[in-house]
């Protein structure tokens, strides 16, 4: 046993030097790839500076890649192996296989049989030491002289060897009596060795339990069995494989219990479950990230309302089905994947905190923190990014307690935003088009004005104005555009400006200063054939640079005949108080043009053009 320890020690002191001495160059290593990353991260700064901007985008959401030729080596052949083991555990089936005891017949033997050698020798030893005192004990009558001598001259020579091995003077029939007394406690120990080695034979003659393995085997659609060449096999595995750092074993055993946990939950018929309406608005899928991943937005708030919480969590059957809402959810999110190489296959998850309860509402992130535990552990790499937006103090105090269930990677995708940079963290995700008004941009439910139409930014420096164009050509129609300015704290005005020289400047919207939680503008203007543009003003009285964001289109009347023009004759008294009461513009100063109101106006002197639905 000495020799043992101290070939450990010595092998643990290896380890450490060694461990020593290659940190002050994994050290200089690292030092020279930050100095080189700095360098080649200003070089990237300096090149965008003198770039024109557009609309901002995150530099660092991109995804690893899912082609096996993009990995590195090691994840080649850790995919490679888990294919290998996943292939071996369907075909054999034993990919479900649970074993009720594990065979320890020969093992309990050996143990015997080593106990019996061990108790023998014991016996032997016993026995001999017994003879010994006995002669012992005779030499002592004889010779008592001779033996204080001798003890004298042992004790000197070797003072500690008689600590160690004191005589011990006993009777034959004392050790008789010890001897007898050992064969009763082996023959006990025997027979508790029989008892446990004739459990553990019964035990091990049990049938392990097996559940057959489909060799169709899918999941989220995809086929398991890597023999089947399915393109999306490698994509799932790699989600297993990144979610366990690679690490083989790791992953398969990940694999394993999803598989499990699915089949104890019956996931694969969650979809067909109905939860009614209730917690429609807690949580939704809305369009999709600048990577075309579906966009997931969970509110928080919505669980303010008192009856709402207390019939979703006021029992754990209401709790249980509140997960299983969850998993549903996220199910139709996988749903709209493309799990291919080069496919999309994650979701964004955007979570909103506004005014939404703190650590009172206990039974809440008591949900919440199980619902986060079972998504990271079942459904591994499906969320690119969680981005909690509209953060209050103590969102911080609540990711401290669920800090401890999360892993590194996990925890690195979040992303937290301040009320005040709602709108600027969201656009490095999603594009203005497809973010929520209520968010900052420009998507409004069953919007019929816009489509596909591109969104342009202007910058406004501190203390400048600037002047957005949106062309109104001579044909009649109706412009519609939306605005947005990111904080606002601006001036604002809209005009229509007519083409003709000498004609009046239409004020479509006064100038006014508009604050910082003003949300975005939609506006519009009918035209009833004069050209001209729109335009939009913006002033810019703050210190801080400003990010203008706008899109326009350009619909025809609604009426199927188009719009008609008719002239009117009217008093030149009447022609004014007319026009302004139908909300007539005046144009120009002779002849007296207006535009815009409907037929209809009493007939006169003047001739005007009035635009009719009729």
């Amino acid at each position: 046993m000495t020799a043992e320890v101290k070939v450990e020690e010595k092998q643990v002191e290896s380890e450490v030097v060694i461990a020593a001495a290659v940190t002050p160059v994994e050290e200089e290593e690292t030092t020279v790839k930050a100095v080189v990353e700095e360098g080649e991260v200003k070089a990237a700064v300096e090149e965008d500076e003198s770039k024109p901007q557009g609309v901002e985008k995150s530099s660092s959401f991109k995804e690893e890649s899912d082609f096996f030729s993009d990995l590195k080596e090691s994840e080649k052949k850790a995919l490679s192996d888990l294919k290998s083991k996943l292939e071996e555990a369907i075909v054999e089936n034993t990919l479900f296989k649970k074993k009720k005891a594990t065979p320890v017949k020969v093992e309990k033997k050996k143990e015997a049989e080593e106990k019996a050698e061990d108790e023998k020798k014991t016996e032997a030893v016993v026995t001999e030491e017994a003879k010994t005192e006995t002669e012992a004990v005779t030499v002592a009558e004889e010779s008592p002289k001779e033996e204080a001598k001798t003890e004298a001259v042992v004790a000197k020579e070797s003072p500690k060897e008689e600590v160690k091995t004191e005589a011990v003077v006993v009777k034959e029939d004392e050790v008789k009596e010890e001897v007898k007394a050992g064969n009763v406690e082996e023959e006990k120990k025997s027979e508790v060795v029989v008892t446990e080695e004739a459990k553990a034979e019964a035990v091990a003659e049990v049938e392990e339990e097996e559940e057959s393995v489909d060799k169709d085997i899918e999941l989220w659609g995809v086929p398991l069995l890597p023999s089947k060449g399915a393109e999306g096999t490698d994509v799932i595995l790699l989600k297993f494989l990144r979610a366990r750092d690679f690490k083989v074993n790791e992953a398969f055993e990940m694999l394993k219990k999803t598989l499990t946990w699915r089949k104890q939950h019956k996931i694969d018929s969650i979809l067909g479950e109905d939860f009614g309406e209730e917690l429609a608005s807690a949580a939704y899928m809305n369009g999709v990230d600048r990577e075309s991943r579906p966009v997931c937005y969970n509110v928080h708030n919505v669980f303010e309302n008192e009856e709402l919480y207390q019939t979703t969590f006021g029992s754990e059957e209401n709790r249980e089905k509140l997960l299983r809402w969850r998993f549903q959810l996220m199910e139709k999110g996988i749903q709209k994947l493309d799990l291919k190489p080069g496919g999309v296959t994650s979701l964004l998850q955007i979570h909103d905190l506004k005014n939404s309860s703190g650590l009172s509402r206990k039974e809440l992130w008591i949900a919440v923190k199980n619902a986060i535990l079972v998504l990271q552990d079942n459904y591994p790499e499906f969320v690119s990014r969680n981005v909690f937006i509209n953060v209050p103090f103590w969102f911080y105090a609540i990711t401290s307690l669920l800090s401890p269930f999360l892993t590194q990677r996990t925890k690195s995708k979040f992303v937290v935003a301040r009320p005040a940079k709602v709108t600027e963290t969201l656009l490095k995700y999603i594009a203005a088009e497809e973010i929520p008004i209520q968010h900052g941009g420009f998507k409004r439910d069953d919007d019929t004005e816009f489509s596909n139409e591109a969104v342009s930014e202007v910058l406004v420096k501190p203390g400048s104005t600037e002047t957005i164009e949106i062309p109104a050509p001579e044909s009649e129609g109706t412009l519609v555009w939306d605005v947005a300015v990111l904080g606002w704290e601006v001036n604002y005005k809209e005009e229509f400006v007519p083409a003709d020289e000498g004609a009046y400047t239409v004020i479509v919207q006064k100038g006014k200063k508009i604050g910082s939680s003003e949300g975005p503008i939609r506006n519009s203007y009918k035209n009833s054939g004069s050209s001209g543009k729109i335009v939009l003003t913006v002033d810019n009285v703050s210190s801080k640079k400003k990010r203008v964001l706008y899109r326009d289109v350009k619909r025809a009347n609604p009426h199927p005949n188009g719009p008609a023009l008719r002239s009117f004759t009217l008093p030149a008294d009447q022609a004014g108080r007319t026009a302004a009461g139908r909300g007539l513009q005046k144009l120009g100063p002779n002849p007296h043009r207006y535009i815009g109101g409907y037929a209809g106006q009493p007939a006169g002197s003047m001739n005007i053009k009035l635009k009719s639905n009729l």
